[in-house]
């Protein structure tokens, strides 16, 4: 039997995604009251970063590294502000990805993305603005901090991943491949770079913070790749079969822009036993680990059966 099928991982995500908006607004506030606030511009400019951070949303990201801490026994509170800069730069991305220079999307979760809400500039400016608050609260002394060398550790894994080695490396390639068709071991690289990067050191920085044995770091990391990709695959999967109105953003726009996608490449059904087997590869990773790690598995398995 599986182990996580007694898991209630509903009221785990409900929990854990109200505990990082909480913290997510305490940290807009406060960041609110010290940079302007009261000033034209410094409004505008929060209520930007707000308007997207705050609009809903599966906080994957931060909810994959408060569990993987947990799953290392860590305390659920010792992760709670990487987990916050993780979906701060998250969000960014997303900001600057429906700009009109990039994927020109006018919904994301549920309304208007932020440059049609407010205007382009804004929203490249609210982008921004949330991905160095990220940088400042993951080196920020806190009750909870980690040591100075280990939250350094934790900024390099996530520098790489959002940036060059990562997350903007493959949007780029992801725009310069439109049009064009790409071998699957290439959209394997773009897609683990564009979506996959970010969640490996989610996992990644909440077993480091933690306190997690290398061996069991690198398991981890094993699962994380693997869910990374899934991910993906599912998404890709999403934006053919997925409705509009449950995911919160228009469907087809990756066949309307002529998009590298796994079911354009290798069919719906083998993307789905393609998905299925990544996640199959996630579980085998987390063998060695006890209860603390059932989050994580019934994760891996919501991630081929979600609607949005």
């Amino acid at each position: 039997m599986n182990k996580s099928l007694k898991f209630d991982l509903k009221s785990y995500l409900s929990g854990k995604r109200d505990r990082i908006d909480l913290e997510l607004m305490r940290i807009l506030h406060e960041f609110g009251s010290d940079s302007g606030s009261g000033s034209r511009s410094g409004d505008r400019l929060s209520e930007a970063m707000r308007y997207s951070l705050m609009a809903g949303g599966k906080r994957l990201r931060p909810i994959l590294c408060v569990a993987a801490s947990e799953a290392v026994g860590g305390h659920p509170e010792s992760p709670i502000p990487a987990a916050c800069a993780l979906e701060m730069i998250h969000t960014y991305s997303l900001i600057h990805d429906d700009l009109p220079a990039m994927d020109d999307d006018d919904q994301r979760r549920g309304q208007p993305t932020c440059h049609v809400a407010f205007d382009e500039a804004t929203a490249i400016l609210a982008g921004d603005a949330l991905l160095t608050l990220a940088f400042e609260i993951l080196s920020a002394e806190h009750p909870s901090a980690a040591s100075p060398s280990k939250r350094l550790d934790v900024i390099r894994i996530i520098s790489s991943a959002a940036g060059y080695h990562g997350m903007v490396r493959g949007q780029m390639l992801d725009m310069l491949s439109e049009g064009k068709r790409l071998a699957l071991d290439e959209l394997k690289r773009l897609h683990s770079q564009k979506t996959g990067a970010l969640i490996e050191a989610s996992v990644w920085a909440g077993s480091l913070l933690g306190g997690g044995t290398p061996p069991q770091i690198e398991r981890l990391k094993t699962y994380a790749a693997s869910i990374g990709l899934a991910f993906q695959v599912r998404d890709d999967i999403l934006n053919i079969e997925g409705d509009p109105a449950v995911m919160g953003k228009a469907a087809g726009t990756d066949l309307n822009r002529n998009k590298n996608t796994y079911p354009a490449l290798i069919g719906i059904e083998e993307s789905k036993a393609f998905a299925a087997k990544l996640v199959n590869n996630a579980l085998r990773a987390l063998n060695e680990f006890d209860r603390n790690a059932d989050p994580l598995r019934a994760i891996a398995e919501y991630i081929i059966e979600r609607n949005k």
